[in-house]
């Protein structure tokens, strides 16, 4: 267990915890105990300050709380978006650098490599990319009407998430099979 004495031995000058020295008409009958005080050095402090930081607890973060759709919804938004966003960017340099590096990354040459794939790799990769878009594309929809007042009661926003979840489903399936 942490204490100042054993993490800093120079905190162990005593002072008695009743001092009547700050408030002279102050007097007690009770017995004095004594608190161990020293000034220190800003080096000193500094010490002491890391060292009964490493002894405290984190703070709970989200190991304590139960996973409820609004918060599972706001983290798959904000993962969807980096996902499409990083794709999107990804791609774009790929197609700028492509013919330096004498590759061929045009239109035609991705429609000739997709239409040669077998037909469960075809639907594997675009739900892939259907996924993550409709999600934040429906979760967008969602986060507009809450832009207009409607919908934000705990009720609403737990039937806009299930029918965001339905509709990216729906939507999902669609895409990846047409």
């Amino acid at each position: 267990m942490f204490t100042l004495t054993k993490a800093y031995p120079a905190a162990s000058i005593t002072r008695s915890r009743y001092d009547t020295s700050l408030f002279p008409p102050y007097q007690s009958n009770k017995p004095r105990s004594t608190v161990n005080t020293s000034n220190l050095s800003n080096d000193e402090t500094q010490t002491i300050l890391n060292a009964q930081r490493k002894l405290r607890p984190i703070s709970p973060h989200l190991t304590i709380y139960q996973p409820q759709i609004t918060s599972l919804m706001s983290g798959m938004n904000r993962i969807t978006g980096a996902i499409l966003s990083t794709s999107v960017y990804a791609f774009a340099i790929g197609y700028l650098v492509a013919p330096t590096l004498g590759m061929h990354l045009e239109s035609q040459t991705i429609a000739e490599a997709f239409g040669a794939m077998p037909d469960a790799a075809k639907v594997g990769i675009k739900g892939m990319l259907a996924l993550p878009f409709t999600y934040h594309a429906w979760n967008g929809v969602r986060h507009l009407i809450w832009d207009t007042g409607k919908m934000l009661d705990m009720k609403g926003v737990y039937t806009g998430g299930y029918v965001v979840l339905g509709l990216t489903g729906l939507s999902t399936i669609y895409l990846a099979f047409a």
